[in-house]
């Protein structure tokens, strides 16, 4: 069936991709991983998982990603041997605390070599003496999700309490999901607080594992439909009943008059895809909470003010650690492009403001801002975005794909 849809090409899920290459290599390598994700950050932890093995250096770098560092220091603690947990100036600035701290809880011997709570990190691998761990979630969910993957190789499995409510808990969930579908026990307490994943030592049920299409990724196509109504944008692959916790996009941009139906192709091999279009703004004051959704915040941020909508963003405290401080970044390029921004530690507000085009925008080494930022090229040709390269931590092709709609001359 042919259309006028322009076809893009998501990457696979980052999230779900880093989780399965842990849990393969956790559980021996017996799936085979469909459809991995091309991300820089899926790239760094495969080879460096690679280097675990080969055992050639007890140095484990982990550049600016956060998610593999955070998974793999459980997987250190718990590996025979002294390793070295680092990363780049931006990611020993990033607290690691909470994780450490309940690492040492099951007895594992870890020392920091600068500033207590934050990488370097000199880790002493061996066994776990306790199985019963807390842990802080309200920073990162990958807290959670480190520790619940190694469990199935502690003696007795874990049981890990989370002290307050998680930010982006559908991430622990996909982390769930994926262990039970490799066949581990894993239950969840009447209260949603506690987890207890069992010690697992059979065989894993499935052999071949097909990453979803990534829904982070795809929220940029979103801000273009949104901007050029009069397309309709495929995103090939993707799917609305998803498990990743950025599927919010599709409800977010629901307010903002931008649609998305599931097409299922004819043909079974090609699977489903979503086809967005713009259309009439719902409302012209916004409330969307983000907790489970965190970065999804520079996207929104960027097409409310490119909308003219009033949006308040709720549960944003944590985006000030992320690859750089959202906050910070995402209100400086917004009010240098004449945009009105209002933050505090736990709301960003957007009021309508008239944009105009700034030479260039900044992206601080994060590719989220850059993405977010991208789509305003619809409608200021001459605008650049600092360092392009950037998206290569989660989405390689991007400015490929991006070009497959600014030049559609529809």
């Amino acid at each position: 069936m042919k259309t006028n849809d322009i076809r893009i090409t998501l990457p696979a899920s980052k999230s779900m991709s880093n989780r399965w290459l842990m849990i393969n290599h956790l559980t021996g390598g017996h799936f085979h991983i469909n459809k991995i994700s091309s991300s820089g950050d899926t790239r760094l932890l495969r080879r460096l998982l690679t280097q675990l093995e080969g055992g050639e250096s007890n140095v484990y770098y982990c550049d600016n990603a956060g998610s593999v560092a955070r998974f793999l220091m459980p997987l250190l603690a718990i590996t025979a041997g002294h390793h070295i947990l680092t990363g780049d100036e931006r990611l020993c600035q990033r607290p690691m605390g909470p994780l450490i701290d309940s690492l040492r809880q099951l007895g594992l011997r870890m020392e920091c070599m600068g500033e207590e709570g934050f990488l370097p990190l000199s880790i002493q691998g061996g066994v776990p003496t306790k199985r019963t761990v807390t842990v802080d979630p309200l920073l990162s969910s990958q807290y959670v999700s480190s520790l619940l993957m190694i469990a199935p190789c502690m003696p007795e499995g874990i049981s890990l309490t989370m002290t307050q409510r998680p930010t982006s808990r559908p991430y622990i969930e996909m982390t769930c999901d994926a262990l039970r579908q490799a066949g581990i026990d894993v239950r969840r307490s009447s209260n949603g607080r506690t987890y207890y994943v069992s010690h697992y030592s059979g065989r894993p049920k499935a052999a071949t594992v097909s990453i979803e299409r990534d829904w982070s990724s795809a929220s940029y196509f979103y801000t273009m439909a949104l901007l050029r109504p009069e397309l309709r944008i495929r995103l090939l692959g993707l799917q609305l009943d998803s498990c990743q916790g950025d599927a919010a996009t599709d409800r977010f941009f629901r307010l903002l008059g931008v649609s998305s139906t599931e097409v299922r192709s004819p043909y079974r091999s090609a699977g489903r895809s979503i086809t967005v279009q713009g259309g009439k703004v719902v409302s012209r004051q916004v409330q969307f909470n983000c907790q489970d959704c965190p970065d999804l915040v520079p996207t929104f941020a960027v097409a409310a003010a490119a909308a003219r909508v009033k949006v308040t963003l709720k549960g944003v405290s944590n985006i000030a650690l992320k690859e750089s401080d959202r906050m910070e970044a995402i209100r400086a390029e917004l009010e240098r492009m004449g945009g009105r921004v209002e933050v505090s530690s736990e709301e960003m507000t957007i009021i309508p403001a008239t944009l105009k085009p700034t030479e260039p925008v900044r992206t601080y080494n994060d590719h989220r801002i850059a993405m977010a930022f991208a789509p305003l090229q619809l409608i200021f040709p001459e605008l650049r975005i600092e360092n392009p390269e950037v998206v290569d931590k989660s989405f390689p092709e991007f400015w490929e794909q991006f070009e497959l709609v600014l030049n559609n001359r529809c």
